[in-house]
């Protein structure tokens, strides 16, 4: 049976050179996020008991997330829709959008939308770079704005009319996966394009699907991405923006073999982009087999030029450990506290412990089921269970605000992985606090990491200053109880 000619339809590129008024949009009806609680507008009129989503939620709820985060900091996180039909701000004209820079209407409106005017240091420098097809290493600390300092000139360069992958970004965690997904799709759809998320947890037939109906861009996980390109439901022929989000963990060895290969099936002529919190000279190293003349924008990139961050450094014994940490979370204030662990079955124990002792804490590591981490984070960041346990999983693409306190329950292995834990806490200005404890069998190994950061930090014994402060608690009691005795003296 011979093929029927595919039916013609209009681009949405066709669509904007179009009078408006010969095409039939639609009535949209007001109605309320079910996920974010915000004002929306929808094409169709909104039944008493039915939920109904703005495009973001709808978006995140489609990839597999409950729902979507309530604000956005510099690109980081999702932001609520404003106004789904026409990105309208109420506080920020599109025209003030990223002055100086050549963007389409489109995309300054939806950055507008997201609250935002001025651009970080991070976007001000890669943007332009990108803009005009240069391939870059941009490095800038946790918090910085470096999602959308790629993601703008991502769907800039995206055409709309090409349903085939044009942009792919990969990323080391399904956290960020989504973080990037959203921030993403927000951009995209003022384009026409359209996004869609790869990573393991969910259903490879909803890939499939949104494969086959065309996305522009691609944002996933070494993992399922790969699994896509040997499968042959996912092309790279003709992507032709990459972008390695958290680089120096894309080119370790836990993901290098897979990356290789996935960029082994993308063109020779892209343009590409690697972004980090750090980059070490090995990196750099590795980055020049993938990158074309690549140009360098560095925004403080020095663990030591973050003075939004008290680190507290411990010497302790083993044993010592578990109270050292009760006592600090009994300290805390109301600001969420995130406490690392080394081993994904050592977070789950520590996790049970407090548990068992009534702190409200979640475990966030990499045995957990989408659905699973996903019930973990939303209670963590509505503030049900305040106090997180995580492997490093959480210290990529874990994007909550206003987190008071890090705690380095057990060392990590590498002077990247301590920065990228740290900057959990103190993002964009805030104040915040690190405390890393040290048994004497990791001493060679903080060494190490302190040479890495090319700095070297306080450090004191926690049994010392433990006693130190009994002993003032015990001082202060005595002046309160002498105070009391004199005042009953006086009172006879």
């Amino acid at each position: 049976m011979p093929l029927q000619p595919r039916r013609s339809r209009t681009r949405p590129s066709q669509r904007d050179h179009t009078d408006s008024a010969q095409i039939h949009r639609p009535s949209q009806h007001p109605a309320t996020c079910a996920d974010c609680s915000e004002p929306t507008t929808v094409p169709f009129r909104p039944t008493e008991g039915r939920p109904v989503y703005c495009r973001s939620c709808l978006f995140l709820r489609r990839n597999g997330v409950a729902a979507a985060p309530k604000a956005a900091e510099n690109g980081n996180s999702v932001p609520p829709d404003d106004s789904v039909a026409g990105y309208e701000s109420d506080s920020i004209a599109s025209e003030e959008v990223f002055p100086g820079m050549v963007l389409n209407r489109g995309t300054r409106a939806a950055v507008a939308a997201m609250g935002i005017s001025d651009p970080t240091p991070i976007q001000q420098q890669a943007i332009p770079h990108l803009l005009e097809g240069r391939d870059l290493i941009g490095q800038a600390r946790t918090g910085s704005g470096k999602t959308l300092a790629f993601a703008v000139p991502l769907v800039e360069q995206c055409e709309a009319a090409v349903r085939r992958p044009q942009a792919l970004v990969l990323v080391p965690t399904r956290e960020l996966a989504v973080q990037v997904g959203g921030v993403t799709e927000s951009l995209a759809r003022a384009q026409g394009l359209h996004v869609t998320l790869l990573y393991g947890g969910r259903s490879v037939g909803r890939d499939h699907k949104a494969l086959r109906q065309g996305a522009q861009i691609i944002i996933g996980t070494p993992g399922r991405t790969l699994d896509h390109v040997r499968q042959g439901s996912l092309n790279l022929r003709s992507v032709r923006f990459l972008v390695l989000d958290e680089a120096d963990e894309m080119l370790d060895r836990g993901f290098a073999q897979d990356v290789d290969v996935i960029l082994g099936q993308t063109p020779d002529q892209r343009q590409t982009a690697l972004f980090s919190a750090t980059v070490p000279e090995w990196v750099a190293q590795t980055a020049r087999k993938h990158l074309h003349d690549p140009v360098r924008v560095e925004v403080d990139a020095e663990l030591q030029g973050i003075p939004t961050v008290e680190h507290l450094v411990y010497s302790i014994q083993k044993s010592d450990k578990m109270d050292a940490l009760r006592t600090l979370l009994d300290g805390r204030e109301d600001a969420p506290v995130l406490v690392f662990g080394r081993t994904k079955h050592g977070v789950k124990r520590l996790a049970q412990q407090l548990e068992d002792l009534g702190y409200p804490v979640g475990a966030l590591q990499g045995n957990l089921s989408q659905v699973a981490r996903e019930r973990v984070m939303k209670d963590f960041r509505s503030g049900a269970a305040p106090i997180l346990i995580a492997t490093n999983v959480a210290a990529r693409g874990l994007d909550v605000e206003g987190i008071g306190q890090v705690i380095n329950y057990d060392l990590p292995d590498s002077e990247q992985l301590f920065t990228h834990r740290v900057g959990r806490t103190g993002r964009m200005g805030r104040s915040g606090e690190a405390v890393t404890f040290i048994t004497p069998d990791e001493d060679r190994k903080w060494r190490e990491i302190e040479r890495g950061l090319g700095c070297q930090f306080t450090r004191k014994s926690w049994t010392r200053e433990r006693r130190s402060t009994e002993r003032r608690r015990r001082d202060g009691a005595a002046v309160g109880l002498e105070g009391g005795e004199s005042r009953v003296r006086l009172r006879q």
